[in-house]
């Protein structure tokens, strides 16, 4: 987990650079940073308003005397797609947009989050056997 870990703080940054240059090669390098100042501006907006969402999703959840899980789930990645979106850059910027689609998110929860249906691994059940034994008293 570590050696992951370390490649993404290692891969992230350079494709980063990459991107960024062949970009600013592309469009001119003023035009790459209002690019990428747009992009951060534009997922605030985006993060605010579906953060917003998704709280009152989870107090409308919260008055019905349900659990609100899943709108917590769904807060901790527009969170990360916020974080992903103020980084520099084009390639964590498609990152977190792609966050902010709610049918990405339910994709991203339902093949990494959630237990996979029926798969092994301790589902609470205990198989068990009652076995009645008879006491006799002795004369």
């Amino acid at each position: 987990m570590l050696r992951v870990i370390f490649l993404l703080f290692l891969v992230v940054p350079l494709l980063e650079l990459y991107v960024l240059i062949e970009v600013g090669a592309g469009i001119g390098g003023f035009t790459t940073i209002m690019l990428c100042l747009f992009t951060a501006a534009l997922g605030g907006l985006l993060v605010r308003f579906q953060g917003l969402q998704t709280l009152f999703d989870a107090q409308r959840q919260l008055a019905r005397g349900q659990l609100p899980a899943d709108a917590g789930v769904h807060g901790i990645l527009i969170a990360a797609a916020g974080v992903l979106l103020f980084l520099p850059g084009f390639v964590t910027d498609g990152i977190g947009f792609l966050l902010l689609i709610p049918l990405v998110r339910r994709l991203i929860i339902r093949h990494f989050l959630l237990p996979p249906p029926g798969g092994g691994g301790d589902d609470g059940i205990v198989d068990a056997e009652i076995i009645e034994i008879e006491h006799r008293h002795l004369p």
